[in-house]
């Protein structure tokens, strides 16, 4: 896969200085990296896949953990003093947003996330991990200790030649989203 790359310092407000890497794809979708440390040619690296989510991630939406995820995933990679962090453009799972938000209508009327993503003509997971993968490989990481509940992800790496282990991703529960972690669970396999 060809991806034209950019890259610049980023100083952040609380987890530190990363660099980060843009990746354009083919496709013209743009994908961000943000490394600490020198991540070339190790093994286990920590390393967390996040698929965008602008609701959870900007406007610490309740509905979802996402972005809760990101926040604890940045603070353990600055914890291990090294580690990436793949923010990949796959909104609402891979329908893009404004799907998504057609989803949280019909979430809204009584249906589950997966239910609402079929019924508007979707799989109830949509992404893929061949571009996470080719980023990976591009940076020189060599396996990765993936921080996720989803076996999915890990299965993705794994089927694209990176050799993956897991560190669970706890994140609270509340009456906001409790269904949605509870269909994680159930019917996409999240190891929650």
């Amino acid at each position: 896969m060809k991806l034209q790359v950019a890259e610049a310092s980023l100083p952040t407000k609380y987890y530190g200085r990363f660099r980060i890497f843009i990746f354009k794809t083919p496709d013209g979708k743009e994908h961000a990296a943000l490394v600490l440390g020198d991540v070339k040619g190790k093994k286990d690296v920590l390393t967390r896949l996040h698929s965008e989510c602008l609701t959870g991630d900007v406007f610490h939406s309740l509905r979802c953990d996402c972005g809760e995820q990101l926040e604890k995933a940045l603070k353990q990679i600055r914890k291990h003093g090294e580690g990436v962090l793949l923010y990949l453009r796959q909104e609402g799972r891979g329908i893009g947003l404004f799907n998504k938000i057609r989803a949280y209508k019909l979430q809204e009327q009584g249906m589950d996330t997966v239910e609402a993503n079929v019924h508007l003509g979707f799989g109830g997971d949509m992404r893929n991990y061949e571009e996470a993968a080719a980023i990976l490989k591009y940076l020189g990481v060599r396996s990765v200790v993936l921080i996720t509940n989803n076996p999915q992800k890990i299965q993705g790496l794994r089927k694209e030649g990176i050799p993956a282990k897991r560190l669970p991703s706890k994140v609270k529960s509340h009456k906001l989203n409790r269904g949605y972690l509870a269909t994680k669970k159930k019917k996409m396999g999240h190891l929650i």
